[in-house]
């Protein structure tokens, strides 16, 4: 991790000696009293831990808070619910993407079985988001939603005002050449499931405002068309413009 996440923002921590947080300090990072290491409050601001003990009873820090991150890029996905070795690497990435919410409907093409796996039934899903959202350096961790249907997902996103469909099929605008029609905008990118759209989505969509965009004439796994779409829709909106936070 690039920095470690907490709830709220106190001036005092004590971490539990067997916490995997105290454990990776420890071990990987071999860090102890008297070294700093990078910390974010989740939805809050940045800052720095001093390792003011660390014994049998537990890793005592001091904390001192910074800045905010920069904001979340404005962009909701809706990702069609996958096998969960799949949707784990997304939630692993959606965080460094910048994205602002997942919106996980299970889709006609999705399995059964894939709404009821051990993923979502425990902190499985939140571990990845949060170990995602350490990875890139923010504490903007993505709101996650699960949806019994791909109608569903979509009532409950709100009013984007650009909303794009990812399709091998019947699009005809390739992704790299969209531009957003007015600043600000807020973004939809839908991504189907790994069988893909069927006819009656495909009919929602575009009743729901969503233009159908292709990634070229290759076929690419969801996880990989999730990251590429993304990334090209933060590209046009000036999101990865500079490096300044």
């Amino acid at each position: 991790m690039n920095l470690m996440l907490i709830e709220g923002v106190p001036e005092r921590l004590i971490l539990p000696f067997a916490d995997p947080r105290a454990k990776h300090v420890r071990e990987l990072l071999r860090m102890g009293p008297g070294d700093r290491f990078d910390v974010g409050s989740i939805g809050g601001p940045r800052g720095k831990a001093l390792i003011a003990a660390d014994s049998a009873s537990g890793m005592e820090l001091q904390l001192e808070w910074g800045a905010l991150p920069r904001p979340a890029l404005p962009l909701s996905l809706i990702v069609g619910l996958s096998r969960p070795q799949t949707m784990r690497k997304i939630l692993r990435e959606a965080p460094a993407l910048g994205i602002a919410a997942l919106h996980l409907p299970r889709c006609a093409r999705s399995e059964a079985g894939y709404s009821s796996s051990s993923l979502w039934s425990g902190s499985e899903w939140r571990d990845l988001l949060h170990a995602g959202t350490e990875q890139a350096f923010t504490t903007r961790v993505p709101e996650l939603k699960l949806h019994d249907n791909l109608a569903e997902a979509l009532a409950a996103v709100g009013s984007a005002t650009e909303r794009i469909a990812l399709d091998n099929y019947e699009a005809s605008l390739p992704l790299a050449r969209w531009k957003p029609s007015a600043h600000p905008v807020s973004c939809l990118l839908c991504v189907g499931p790994e069988r893909g759209w069927d006819g009656p989505e495909r009919v929602q969509l575009r009743e729901n405002g969503c233009q159908l965009a292709h990634l070229g004439p290759l076929v690419l796994r969801t996880e990989t068309a999730m990251i590429a779409g993304s990334a090209l829709v933060a590209s046009s909106l000036g999101y990865l413009d500079d490096m300044k936070d």
